[in-house]
């Protein structure tokens, strides 16, 4: 999240009946209205309600899938960090746009330290890695310095937040 979004944050007031929404939610999105209502012992006008306004103030994002990277076909999880050789804004704008397009990245954080970003990929084998590595991301301008670590194995993977 950039600074601009964490700024422009709205102010919500959570109760215990919004964060019993959100977990169940979280768990399963398909529920229906009517399946949480039972769940957290209210009828599904108010739930409903209360849904609408989690998802206008921003707190659901968005309803997806979560796909196993393995069944289709990306295998390798590669985190990779970036140094940029100029620290500006016109130089971290090209590197955040040029991320911004590649399918390969999954995530890509700002982060302090040695590095200036980290990126979570994903591949199909060492390969498509190192295609996607030399033929898109090291065409990037400004890019200074990365560092490949290749995941052996994933401990705890998880979205949830409640």
């Amino acid at each position: 999240m950039s600074k601009t979004e964490q700024q422009k944050l709205p102010e919500i007031s959570l109760d215990g009946k919004d964060h019993e929404i959100l977990k169940l939610i979280e768990s399963n999105s398909k529920l229906t209205v009517r399946e949480i209502a039972s769940q957290i012992h209210l009828s599904p006008t108010p739930t409903h309600d209360r849904i609408k306004r989690l998802e206008k103030s921003g707190v659901i994002k968005q309803y997806s899938a979560v796909l196993d990277k393995r069944l289709v076909g990306k295998r390798m999880i590669v985190l990779c960090m970036v140094t940029l050789r100029e620290h500006n804004k016109k130089a971290g704008a090209i590197f955040v746009n040029a991320i911004q397009g590649f399918k390969e990245v999954i995530e890509c954080y700002n982060i302090s330290g040695d590095f200036d970003f980290m990126l979570k990929i994903v591949a199909e084998d060492m390969e498509s890695y190192h295609t996607f590595f030399v033929d898109k991301l090291t065409e990037v301008p400004g890019i200074g310095q990365t560092k490949s670590v290749f995941v052996m194995d994933v401990i705890k993977e998880t979205h949830n937040l409640m």
